[in-house]
């Protein structure tokens, strides 16, 4: 063994050297990292090539994820699995995918509905329900964006009054008006 770690039974010659020298390298070998602006945007739809383009980052459960309980965060969402519970994203987009299902009071910036949602939905921005979407749950939002094909069951509250309320008390359910006449009719 030589200095440098080299055998002296190498069998590199200066006739090898050359040769490895003109050879072309391999294409593979070497691989530069591309800007943001460069790399290939993946093929996505609508609102969600904004995001893409946009680099915000979106927490995805997916179809194979069933979640009980309550959901909070301060980043955009996208369920495409079961959530059961409250869903409570004061400042970010919710969609629920075209296999999501929600069973839950849901409280966003924005929320989409591809797929389908049991509960009410709020948002302090807007509510679109795309045309393969389902609401069974009252909606309440400055702006509604219903497509042809989509279902909405329950009642709806926009415009400025809508934000004050949600703003004043997001998360506390209606109070149920009682009368005397209903007092009297469940007594008898």
């Amino acid at each position: 063994m030589s200095l440098f770690g080299k055998s002296q039974h190498d069998s590199t010659t200066d006739k090898d050297k050359e040769k490895e020298k003109e050879a072309p390298a391999p294409q593979s070998v070497v691989v530069a990292a591309k800007t943001p602006a460069e790399r290939p945007v993946p093929s996505v739809s609508g609102r969600e090539h904004e995001q893409f383009q946009g680099g915000s980052n979106v927490a995805n459960i997916g179809k194979s994820i069933t979640i009980k309980g309550d959901l909070t965060g301060n980043e955009d969402l996208q369920i495409d699995g079961k959530v059961d519970g409250r869903i409570d994203l004061p400042n970010n987009q919710l969609t629920i995918g075209a296999e999501g299902e929600v069973k839950a009071e849901v409280t966003a910036k924005a929320v989409t509905v591809i797929g389908h949602v049991t509960g009410n939905l709020s948002a302090t921005d807007k509510i679109e329900v795309e045309g393969s979407g389902i609401v069974d749950g009252d909606v309440c939002a400055p702006r509604l964006i219903i497509q042809e094909g989509a279902v909405l069951n329950g009642a709806v509250e926009m415009g400025h009054k809508a934000t004050a309320k949600q703003t004043a008390s997001p998360s506390l359910p209606k109070p149920v008006a009682s009368s005397p006449a209903a007092g009297a009719s469940a007594e008898g």
